[in-house]
């Protein structure tokens, strides 16, 4: 049980993410609304674009900052988490099954261009790296996780968001009007968003704009992929003891923390309402409030835009992300037409 002590001293950070909360909340709120006027459009594209136009207004500041950082990452995480009620443990494991194939090919396809793009457009190797796993397998978290193996910097960590971001928010615009002009399915359209689109914010906002139906199926599709981390990292980290680099060597201990919490959370809501204990009511009410929690993520990535990062970043990088991100987009539909 917590003390007082340590309950008053958690209290100012709990304060200091309300402002930056309540806007993205806001955002959601406006954006919902538009959805509904627009349903084609849904909430999260209204949202994210938005967040962008206020952002290149005005980028927000100390006081706004901790609670959109809350909104971008921890909200989106628990909507993933509550779009369990969608479905059941066999669903699941039916979706990452049928999709396995797409998924790897399209990731030994992007691994292999960047390896070579790299080289081509001299991306210094770190760097290249990052991009790599960020395009291939889940945008920020798979950076995030493989930065400390391969001992990347700052600097290069920062210029592989940044890409990877600019082609997060291209994807929830472009990826509906490629579903639609191609007349995909939603179920054959989750397949797509889940094996070609970066990070899972992206992901969840495309499938939304495109349907309900889509959604369910590209997230399950997505946290497959997500776990791709783990051998990924695994790799790197032999390779780069092999290179005697300063890259970490991972444990036993760090691969099982590679594992997100929110794809363990998603299991466990999934086998909850495999049992049909769940009452229908619940399901919908936790659906939309999944609804609204990705609005709210989405208001917040498009609150974070930093123009100047992308003019820091240089052509190449961004020009090697844009070739891995059309590579890895043409070999999923490949693939999914083969299949």
């Amino acid at each position: 049980m917590p003390s007082p002590a340590a309950s008053a001293a958690d209290r100012p950070r709990l304060l200091a993410v309300v402002p930056g909360v309540g806007l993205t909340a806001l955002i959601a709120a406006v954006s919902t609304v538009l959805g509904g006027l627009a349903p084609v459009a849904g909430s999260a594209l209204p949202a994210l674009l938005i967040g962008v136009a206020i952002s290149l207004w005005r980028r927000p500041g100390p006081l706004l900052a901790p609670g959109v950082a809350v909104s971008g990452r921890l909200l989106l995480q628990t909507a993933v988490v509550l779009l369990g009620v969608q479905m059941s443990v066999a669903d699941v494991l039916r979706v990452g099954l049928e999709s396995l194939p797409v998924m790897l090919t399209s990731l030994a396809v992007c691994l292999l261009g960047a390896w070579a793009l790299g080289r081509a457009l001299r991306v210094e190797r770190r760097l290249t790296t990052l991009i790599g796993v960020g395009t291939g397998i889940c945008g920020a978290s798979a950076i995030a996780a493989v930065s400390p193996v391969i001992a990347a910097t700052g600097a290069e960590i920062a210029y592989a968001m940044t890409t990877i971001f600019l082609f997060n928010v291209l994807a929830v615009v472009l990826f509906p009007l490629l579903g639609h002009a191609l007349q995909l399915d939603p179920h054959t359209f989750g397949l797509l968003a889940g094996t070609a689109v970066n990070d899972t914010s992206s992901v969840v906002a495309a499938a939304a704009v495109y349907g309900s139906a889509a959604l369910g199926f590209a997230v399950v599709v997505k946290l497959v992929r997500t776990l791709m981390i783990i051998p990924i990292s695994v790799g790197l980290s032999i390779a780069e003891a092999r290179r005697h680099s300063r890259g970490r060597r991972l444990t036993p201990r760090g691969i099982v923390r590679l594992v997100p919490w929110f794809l363990v959370g998603f299991l466990l809501v999934a086998a909850v309402t495999s049992t049909g204990i769940v009452p229908a009511s619940v399901r919908d009410g936790l659906s939309a409030m999944s609804g609204f929690l990705i609005a709210m993520a989405l208001a917040a990535i498009g609150l974070s835009t930093d123009v100047a990062a992308l003019r820091r970043a240089g052509w190449r990088p961004l020009a090697l992300g844009a070739i891995l991100w059309i590579l890895v987009t043409a070999t999923s539909l490949a693939t999914i037409a083969l299949l």
